[in-house]
């Protein structure tokens, strides 16, 4: 291990260009400059990217249509983390915390904010009825599940893709350390889906909407092209998953939303996704 730093008594903040973020990272908290968001018609707006953690709340309204709950349209804007949109003061106060995605429902008076895509989903499962189980038992196990990828992936994410993809220099220890925790937790996915068809049981739900994106990209290299390192052909419960999931229409749609080459980066009607999907 380097000792070659040794931390100060009291942390200050630099100006570093050590990573693709970093000309936007800040140790601060709040609105940057004034920007006023779009709004189109529908009760449901969302602001977003499709990161994996955008495609979720995307891939939701998207399946909640497939199913013909009309309630559910959307209209869909993008937001560019890359040039510091998230920090406008109209996202700042949907989403104090200034990450993507973030959703406003103006069906309700007054306009209720909900962010953190946990959150969403939960919050539109329970709203339409749908892709939550009814019982308590099953709903418990979505839950769980739900809840065990919101505090995984910032290992994935933060940590391995960090370090992995998008650190200036590379850094083995980093890299061991992140590297380890993602194939434990593929390992834990793949024990779990070696005896459930879907992360809940038998039942598609809010779960494997959360899950899908982050580690079903990662195990066929869409998210951090690291599928050789990290062996993901071994993990083949993680990829028979992975597939069928890919198959739903719904996520075919969802995972095209805000994305800007090759998708959409707005997105109105079903009729957007004409000779995309």
């Amino acid at each position: 291990m380097n000792t070659a730093y040794t931390p100060p008594r009291i942390w200050q903040h630099e100006e570093k260009d050590d990573n693709k973020y970093a000309s936007i990272n800040r140790p601060t908290a709040g609105a940057r400059f004034e920007q006023e968001l779009p709004v189109g018609q529908h009760p449901l707006q969302l602001y977003s990217l499709a990161t994996p953690n955008g495609q979720k709340a995307a891939i939701m309204l998207e399946e909640l249509l497939e199913l013909g709950v009309t309630g559910a349209e959307y209209d869909a804007w993008l937001i560019d983390i890359g040039k510091g949109d998230q920090f406008g003061s109209d996202f700042v106060a949907i989403n104090p915390n200034s990450k993507i995605p973030a959703l406003l429902d103006r069906s309700v008076n007054p306009a209720l904010p909900v962010f953190e895509s946990g959150s969403i989903l939960l919050y539109l499962a329970e709203k339409f009825g749908h892709f939550i189980p009814a019982d308590h038992a099953g709903r418990t196990r979505c839950l769980n599940w739900l809840f065990w990828q919101m505090g995984a992936a910032p290992y994935l994410g933060g940590g391995f893709g960090h370090f992995y993809v998008y650190a200036g220099e590379k850094y083995e220890y980093a890299i061991n350390r992140f590297t380890m925790e993602a194939k434990r937790q593929l390992d834990v996915l793949n024990r779990h889906l070696a005896d459930n068809r879907y992360m809940a049981g038998d039942e598609y739900s809010i779960a494997d909407m959360a899950i899908w994106p982050w580690y079903g990209g990662v195990a066929t290299g869409a998210v951090y092209d690291a599928a050789e390192f990290l062996q993901a052909h071994e993990y083949t419960h993680v990829l028979r998953w992975q597939e069928q999931i890919a198959k739903r229409p719904g996520v075919q749609r969802g995972r095209l939303v805000n994305r800007g080459e090759g998708g959409l980066r707005e997105r109105h009607s079903a009729a957007d996704f004409d000779g995309l999907v």
